[in-house]
């Protein structure tokens, strides 16, 4: 397998993340398939779920793990876009720049997506997301009369000072 030379080539060389699955695979396991686990050299790709399952033993094990892209939701051909780019020019581009450069349209999607979704107390009445998260784990304080509950009423705020001890 040729390393690209220049942007186009690797545009070519890696179309698609199923190319970029496949490159990967081809330099993690160079012989085929080996099972961490047990060494076996057969397995099936589970394909709703990107894992590879050993034949012998059943594990379960993804392309990515004990690597440094492990857990990452970032697609694989940004990734080795970002490893081509630091790699193939003299002078490294700074994280700064990759983050411009790779994972632009990320940053895109998401304004695109703020616009479109209404502020909390809008006209629509819809609350953001992330306020039923922190409501549904109990961590989002209501007002008492939205709660229905009537709150007894708070003592004033004793401040510590030299002269008192307590």
């Amino acid at each position: 397998m040729g390393h690209p030379k220049t942007l186009i080539e690797f545009m070519e060389l890696y179309p698609t993340e199923e190319d970029c699955r496949q490159a990967i695979f081809e330099h993690r396991w160079p012989h085929g398939f080996s099972c961490r686990r047990c060494g076996h050299e057969r397995a099936w790709y589970l394909r709703g779920r990107g894992l590879y399952e050993c034949a012998h033993c059943h594990y379960q094990g993804s392309l990515t793990a004990g690597t440094i892209l492990q857990g990452s939701r970032t697609d694989l051909r940004k990734w080795l876009l970002a490893i081509w780019l630091l790699a193939s020019t003299k002078k490294a581009p700074s994280a700064a720049e990759l983050s411009r450069e790779a994972w632009r349209d990320r940053q895109d999607r998401l304004a695109d997506a703020s616009q479109d979704r209404p502020c909390h107390g809008s006209s629509r009445g819809r609350a953001p997301a992330a306020w039923h998260r922190r409501a549904r784990r109990g961590l989002h304080r209501r007002p008492a009369a939205e709660a229905g509950q009537s709150r007894p009423p708070r003592s004033p705020a004793r401040r510590w000072s030299p002269s008192r001890r307590s």
